[in-house]
C-alpha cells in the first residue's frame, strides 16, 4: 500500500490494523512469530545525550516492558534525527530504532508492541516535545494527555494512539 495514499485517505488507523490482521490470517503474510521467537526480547537502539534524565527513564520503561535496549550516547542528535527521517516538528529529546521503524521521544512500550504486531506502512512513531506523564517523564505534580503520532516518509502524520491522565 502506498504510504502517502494511506495518510491522505485514512483519518483513523483502526481499519488498517484490521486489514493487516485479516491479511495475516488469510494469506499467512505478516503472521505472528513462532512462540519461541515471540518471547525473545526485541532489540531497540536508542540515541540520547549524556545529560538527559528523561531519556534514561524511557530506556528503563522499555527494558521493564521486555525490550532489549542498546543505549548510545551521542553528541549530535540533530544529525541522527535527519538520518532517521524524523521531521523537525516531531522532534523530542531522543530517537530510537526498532525493527524497521523509528521511534521519536517518549513513545510508550505498548504502542511500540502494537506497531510491531500491525506492521503498518509508516516510518515510525513520535511523541513530539517532552510531555509530562509520558514514559520517562512521569511526575507526581502534573500529567498531560498526549498523542502518539505515526509518520510517513513525506512527514505526514496520523494519530496512532491517545493517552490520558
Amino acid at each position: 500500500m502506498d504510504t502517502d495514499h494511506f495518510f491522505r485517505s485514512s483519518p483513523l488507523f483502526g481499519w488498517l490494523a484490521g486489514i493487516s490482521a485479516l491479511t495475516a490470517v488469510t494469506t499467512g503474510v505478516g503472521s505472528p512469530l513462532p512462540v519461541a521467537a515471540a518471547t525473545a526480547p526485541v532489540p531497540i537502539t536508542s540515541y540520547r545525550s549524556a545529560s538527559c534524565g528523561s531519556c534514561k527513564g524511557w530506556i528503563q520503561h522499555m527494558r521493564d516492558k521486555g525490550f532489549q535496549v542498546r543505549d548510545l550516547v551521542i553528541t549530535d542528535s540533530d544529525s541522527v534525527k535527519r538520518r532517521l527521517g524524523v521531521p523537525s516538528r516531531l522532534a523530542s529529546c531522543h530517537s530510537a530504532q526498532v525493527a524497521s521503524y523509528v521511534l521519536e521521544g517518549h513513545v510508550p512500550a505498548a504502542d511500540v508492541k502494537r506497531l510491531l504486531r500491525s506492521r503498518l506502512p509508516v516510518v515510525g512513531l513520535a511523541v513530539p516535545g517532552m510531555v509530562l506523564g509520558s514514559p520517562g517523564m512521569e511526575s507526581a505534580k502534573a500529567t498531560e494527555a498526549f498523542s502518539v503520532l505515526a509518520f510517513s516518509p513525506t512527514g505526514r502524520t496520523n494519530a496512532f494512539s491517545s493517552h490520558f491522565p
